[in-house]
Formats: structure tokens, sequence, C-alpha cells
């Protein structure tokens, strides 16, 4: 009983609730703009990657080895305590949509990069005999089929995006886990950072059966 009262307060969640309920609005706006930001970046530094002079090349991998190395918590601490000293002053909310952005843009360009070499050559050569440029190509033939085989993992990227959100709360953001921490401070129990993590689940869960349903579908048809 006195573990259901500690950590599963009803009382104590149905008050912290609404205040949840903001921070879950914030996550979301960092999560989605991040996501947004990522998949568009990702996509142009995956092609820029593959097809452009090799020195850009260089250089592009140079970025995503960097920042799939770093710590997201790192650079969100560089980016919203570091930059200011050289003049770039950003808020808490653009510092955590800059930092995951740019994280998230290197993973996702991996991504896009594997499943356009997935594409068969043959697709090319048919491409250049059929008399399309580079640019039609790209976006009529290759395109289309990589992003068939990119879902699952790209789908993946954005629950992880989703999940990193709660580093924001080291910025002062009043993101889900920020409110809950706040809320757990002003009741002294812990039910809120329950409440926080259940609605972490609720979020979440559908988009990993997603990817798991996504990975078979395409599995079959490989096979």
């Amino acid at each position: 009983m006195d573990l259901i009262n500690t950590f599963l307060n009803v009382d104590v969640f149905v008050d912290s609730l609404p205040q949840l309920m903001r921070g879950l609005l914030v996550t979301l706006e960092i999560g989605i703009l991040s996501i947004l930001v990522g998949l568009a970046g990702g996509l142009l530094l995956a092609v820029t990657r593959l097809y452009a002079p090799r020195i850009l090349g260089i250089l592009i991998r140079f970025y995503i080895d960097i920042f799939r190395s770093i710590p997201l918590l790192v650079l969100l601490i560089v980016v919203y305590y570091a930059l200011p000293f050289v003049g770039i002053r950003l808020s808490a909310f653009l510092s955590a949509v800059t930092a995951l952005s740019l994280v998230s843009a290197a993973y996702t360009a991996e991504i896009f990069r594997a499943g356009i070499e997935a594409i068969p050559r043959g697709q090319f050569e048919a491409s250049a005999a059929l008399g399309l440029s580079e640019r039609h190509t790209m976006v009529d033939v290759v395109l289309p089929q990589a992003i068939r085989i990119v879902i699952p993992p790209l789908t993946n990227n954005c629950i992880n995006v989703l999940k990193d959100t709660a580093l924001a709360s080291v910025v002062a953001m009043p993101d889900l886990l920020k409110q809950a921490t706040q809320a757990q401070a002003l009741a002294a129990n812990p039910t809120p950072l329950i409440g926080a993590a259940l609605i972490y689940i609720i979020l979440l869960w559908p988009m990993v059966a997603i990817v798991t349903r996504l990975e078979q579908h395409f599995s079959k048809g490989r096979r």
C-alpha cells in the first residue's frame, strides 16, 4: 500500500496532470520541429555526399561522424551556454531544436545514404537510357524506392528524437520531464515522474508497433 501511495498516488497524479499536459505540448513542439528539420537536412546531406564533388563529400562525412559521436547533452549545453560567448544567443527552445536537429540530421543522412545505395545500379542505367536528367532520376526513380526502404529506420530515429527531448529540461525548457520534476517537488511525491513515464509510453508505444509492422511488411516484400 505504501508503494502505491508513494509512486502511484491518484490524487497527486490528477493534480499534476494539467502541468504534465503543458509539458507534453512543449515536448511535441520541440520533437516535431526537430524531426522535420532533421529529415530535410539529412536528405540534403545524403544526396550531396553521394553526388557532390569529393571535397564536399568529405566535409559532410566529417560532419556526420562528429555529430553521431558527440553526446546530445554535451551539444545542448554547448549550444545554450557556450555560443553566447561568441555572440550567438539562442532561446532555450531554439537551443533544444538546434541540438536535436543537428544530431538527427546526421543519423538521417546515413539512413538515406544507405537507402539510396541499396537501389540497384540498373535503375540508374535505365533512367539514363530513357534520357532522364540526374535530378529527375533522383526525384522520380531513386528516392521513391529509397524512401520505402528507409521508412522503418527513419521511424526509429523519430522515436529517439522524441525521447531525447527530455534533455531540454537541462536548459530550463518546460518540457514534460521538467514539468514532472517541478510537480514532484511541489507534491513531495514521485508520482508525477511515473505519470510522465506513462505519457511517454502512450505516445511512443504506437510508433514502436508501427516500426515492427513496417519491418515485417517490407521483409515479406523482399522475400
